[in-house]
């Protein structure tokens, strides 16, 4: 079953073209910069687009760091909400589960494919504005702070190759657990609705209410269990010392979503009368 649910997966072309579309993003503004030489000041605009003037090899943090806070969510929730309820929407639903086929295994099917399109999506981004980066920027060469083509920590200390190449690697990885919370509010949503576009629509509208929610004092108590409150703490695998307080609590939480959101489908979707 999981190897039909990939083949479907990989033959739907709007899967292709969601991810074209968060690349192309990332590649626009890359070149805006080349063409122009004028990126934000540091502190402002996306993280480390201040500095890929001087090394295209830090240009994949700045490509995850553009399409994280939209984009990257809104393909994840599209895809996922599809999941359960793109297949009841068309009908196909019913018919899927007369095969024999348990439903707790149709839906593992479903989340390993949700799974390998995050993970897909996020080094697809990484891979093309490393790409374009090193071909607009070049590498530069690790350096004291303040010189030209220097590579350092949002710390100051010079950071080698490997050891940028390691931070990214880190910062890619939380990037996707972060992107499975997503999944799994939109796999639990498709889960309760025929619709697709309304599954979708219901986890983007939680992810924008706990974005609200963490710009507010007054929602200070319930902060720290939002599924958006830690999404930036990967920038932190980029001072030295590392601060691992926000990684650490990050995936925790992200961690507690996914088990009892993907509890919470499981159950709906076991008990559910499909009629479609």
């Amino acid at each position: 079953m999981i190897r039909v649910e990939m083949a479907k997966l990989l033959r739907r072309p709007r899967i292709w073209v969601s991810v074209l579309l968060i690349c192309a993003l990332p590649a626009v503004v890359a070149v805006l910069l080349r063409a122009t030489h004028v990126a934000p000041p540091p502190g402002q605009g996306a993280a480390f687009l201040s500095a890929v003037l001087r090394n295209g090899s830090l240009y994949p943090a700045a490509a995850l760091a553009i399409v994280l806070p939209v984009f990257l969510p809104v393909a994840v929730a599209v895809v996922a909400g599809d999941s359960v309820a793109g297949e009841a929407g068309t009908g196909m639903l019913r018919y899927l589960l007369l095969r024999p086929v348990g439903r707790t295994r149709l839906l593992v099917a479903k989340l390993v494919a949700m799974i390998v399109y995050v993970l897909v999506a996020v080094l697809a981004v990484a891979g093309t504005s490393y790409a374009v980066g090193v071909l607009l920027f070049g590498t530069g060469t690790p350096a004291a702070v303040g010189q030209p083509g220097g590579v350092t920590s949002l710390s100051g200390i010079a950071l080698s190759p490997g050891q940028l190449a390691l931070r990214l690697a880190a910062a890619i990885g939380y990037i996707a657990v972060s992107m499975l919370g997503v999944g799994a509010i939109a796999l639990f949503m498709s889960t309760l609705t025929d619709s697709a576009l309304g599954a979708a629509l219901g986890a983007l509208a939680a992810l924008v209410a706990s974005e609200v929610l963490v710009t507010l004092d007054a929602a200070a108590a319930v902060k720290p269990y939002l599924p958006t409150t830690y999404w930036l703490a990967w920038v932190d695998f980029f001072r030295n010392p590392v601060f691992w307080r926000n990684i650490e609590r990050g995936v925790g939480i992200q961690a507690v979503y996914v088990v009892l959101l993907l509890g919470a489908a499981w159950a709906n979707f076991a008990t559910r009368d499909i009629t479609s």
